[in-house]
């Protein structure tokens, strides 16, 4: 029988060192688990004091390993958690394994966020204590934070936001924002996975989208407005920006999208450039864009030798229309003219309105001038035929002037303005006519536009001085009263007559500024002069048409008076026949409103306009002044006399008085005081004077040529 093998002395010695060797192994690699892993550990033992710590532990607490032996755990925790740690660690007592979060004050009182588990540490089926394992997440949980924010921001945007996988062929869309599905009405289902360009149509600039894929290929930021559309069908334009998103290997691995939809800005932007490009009543072009077309037209017609037309349309007596019908009717008529315009020119005309009852066709190029002609009779005929406007048939009529570019026009703004020369020529016709600009008869421009810049210079630096003509007693040669007259001390051309300079003033409105200034300069002069005088004179001023009808025309006359002190009945105002006869009845309730301050109103230049006779009757004037065009030679024309004879015997049953112009001989002075004219004025007696002279006049004036 074989004896069963036994263990020497030695073999047992052996196979003790193995197991104790492995038993050192073992807690050396515990040790060196517990000491250098990267979480921090504390042992904790059951009454949750700290037994041992590792040096992750350390460093997250900002506590040496001696400092933390022996203290409570809770003790290292924020006292927030105090009450859910203790909670954790009682559980963890019960065999449960617990995990929670927790700050504590970590080096510098720096709050650390903690991930914290706690695991139950068992011996002989016993637990004798606790592992409390805790990891720094504070910047995990910044991080977070930075994604929620970051994530609500893309929801919250009114911009879409889209994600493209740039590891995919197709780059197919990962991610979009609600705003997106807000703008293209397509949902992330129906979005995800497709190209974005399923939001493009058959009219998306090309270009833009090959600008795009440029940029993509080339994985730099690209910005492009393109034509996209919606998921019903509707357009929209999209300002979409589009930037590469790379890896830590720098590989593009996303490209992210923002949609900006700027239709409405879009919109907005179309509508103010028609805007400012159109009239609003009629929708014609208007001066701004007529000009550019004008310039533009003129510039490519003088390069290819062709010819352009202007034809400049002025409705004849409109202003009655509105006046009689209300603005409102003459708005329609004016859209209803503007409709027949279009209807009327041929393909390649441009149609512009001016201003109220002004319009413009530009021809360019055009064959031959006939072919003008017949279109400017065309337009006529268009414009006579009646105008039905609601219950109301209205017949008006048009004149038209023409320019064109032949001869020796260098400037493309020159051409309107000859048109509408040339249209006041037609005026000057009779109406309801053409004039095609010749040029013979019109003033210079460029001296026009001189004197009008000069003009306003001249009112801001006050460069006027007042004039005065005395107006003397037929009888006895003595001074009733003095007429206001202006001259302008021009800075290089000297002393200037009204006749060169007050026409212009009256076209550009400069005569309110210039009329406003005389009144108030006569006032207060002749105010000045009568507290010298014994007997006061009066001081008669003239008025324009448009400073007379402008509104607040009564209160400028009762400023002045009031400022110079002198006496309402020391006042005059001459007014032409033209001024009264436009809106008679409103020109009389003025004059009424006038009379009633107790200032005088005359008549100046009686007979040489077309008023009836019966309006002399009605108007509340005391004076009527003959122009000395009836004056001149009355000794040697008979019809000049019985004219002068007849406006002097009607204006006294009137109870006028009569002042007789331009007195320039003794010859004319005797026969006027012989027809008993009241007052006589002109060179024969005195030229207008400054001031300083006036106060240096006679009481009376040339006594010995009085019988």
């Amino acid at each position: 029988m074989k004896i069963p093998f036994s263990e020497s002395g030695q073999e047992k010695s052996d196979s003790l060192n193995s197991s104790q060797s492995v038993a050192r192994h073992g807690q050396a690699r515990y040790h060196a688990l517990f000491t250098y892993h990267p979480d921090g550990i504390c042992e904790l033992n059951r009454h949750g004091n700290i037994i041992y710590s590792n040096l992750a532990a350390t460093r997250i607490t900002g506590q040496s390993a001696s400092a933390l032996a022996g203290i409570g755990y809770v003790q290292v925790l924020h006292p927030e958690f105090l009450e859910v740690a203790q909670a954790a660690f009682q559980a963890t007592l019960q065999g449960e394994h617990q995990y929670y979060q927790a700050l504590c004050v970590g080096r510098q009182g720096h709050l650390v966020q903690l991930d914290i588990t706690h695991v139950p540490i068992i011996a002989n089926e016993q637990i004798i204590g606790v592992y409390a394992i805790f990891r720094d997440i504070t910047q995990r949980k910044k991080d977070e934070s930075e994604l929620r924010l970051l994530k609500r921001g893309i929801e919250a945007s009114p911009n879409g936001v889209v994600m493209a996988d740039a590891t995919q062929p197709h780059l197919p869309l990962v991610y979009v924002n609600s705003a997106f599905t807000e703008i293209t009405g397509y949902s992330a289902e129906e979005a995800l996975g497709r190209n974005c360009r399923f939001l493009q149509g058959g009219d998306t600039n090309r270009e833009a989208v090959e600008e795009m894929r440029r940029g993509i290929a080339e994985h730099r930021d690209v910005q492009v407005l393109l034509r996209n559309y919606r998921r019903d069908g509707s357009m929209f334009w999209n300002q979409l920006s589009v930037s590469p998103v790379f890896d830590e290997q720098g590989q593009c691995t996303h490209f992210i999208g923002i949609q900006q939809d700027i239709t409405q800005q879009r919109e907005q932007e179309a509508r103010l450039a028609y805007q400012s490009s159109h009239d609003p009543l009629t929708g014609l072009t208007n001066l701004g864009a007529l000009q550019a077309q004008l310039e533009r037209g003129f510039q490519t017609c003088s390069s290819q030798a062709q010819s352009l037309a202007v034809l400049y349309i002025d409705l004849d007596n409109f202003k009655p229309v509105n006046d009689a019908l209300g603005h409102g009717m003459g708005d329609l008529l004016l859209k209803m003219v503007a409709q027949r315009l279009l209807d009327t020119v041929s393909a390649g005309a441009h149609v512009a309105r001016l201003s109220s009852d002004e319009f413009v066709v530009l021809v360019a190029p055009f064959q031959n001038e006939h072919d003008v002609i017949a279109l400017a009779g065309r337009i006529l005929a268009v414009i006579a035929q009646p105008f039905t406007l609601y219950q109301h048939c209205l017949h008006i009529s048009a004149s038209i002037g023409i320019a064109s570019n032949k001869g020796s026009v260098t400037k493309a703004n020159e051409l309107l303005h000859h048109a509408s020369l040339a249209m006041e020529d037609a005026k000057r016709q009779g109406r309801n006519t053409w004039q095609w600009y010749c040029g013979d008869s019109i003033d210079n421009i460029a001296e026009h536009v001189i004197i009008r810049r000069e003009l306003q210079e001249a009112i801001q630096a006050q460069q006027f001085e007042a004039y005065y003509q005395p107006i003397v007693d037929a009888t006895t040669g003595y001074i009733r009263s003095v007429e206001t007259l202006i001259r302008w001390h021009h800075p290089t051309k000297g002393l200037l007559s009204p006749a060169l300079f007050m026409p212009i003033a009256e076209q550009t409105g400069q005569i309110i500024a210039i009329g406003r200034w005389i009144l108030e300069r006569a006032c207060h002069d002749i105010a000045q002069l009568n507290a010298t005088r014994e007997t006061p004179l009066a001081v008669a001023v003239n008025i324009s048409p448009m400073q007379f009808r402008r509104s607040g025309f009564m209160e400028e006359i009762q400023t002045a008076l009031t400022k110079s002190g002198l006496p309402p009945g020391l006042l005059e105002l001459e007014v032409t026949e033209g001024t009264l006869m436009s809106n008679t009845a409103q020109a009389v309730a003025l004059l009424n409103k006038v009379r009633d301050l107790g200032i005088s109103v005359a008549l100046d230049d009686f007979g040489t306009g077309f008023s009836s006779l019966s309006y002399l009757r009605d108007l509340p004037i005391s004076k009527v002044k003959l122009d000395r065009l009836f004056v001149s030679g009355i000794a040697q024309n008979a019809k000049n006399a019985a004219i002068v004879q007849g406006v002097i015997t009607m204006a006294h049953h009137l109870d006028l008085a009569v002042v007789a112009e331009g007195i320039e001989t003794k010859e004319e002075q005797l026969d006027l005081q012989q027809r008993q004219c009241n007052l006589l004025q002109g060179y024969f007696f005195s030229k207008p004077v400054p001031f300083d002279a006036l106060t240096q006049l006679p009481l009376t004036l040339t006594p010995h040529l009085l019988p």
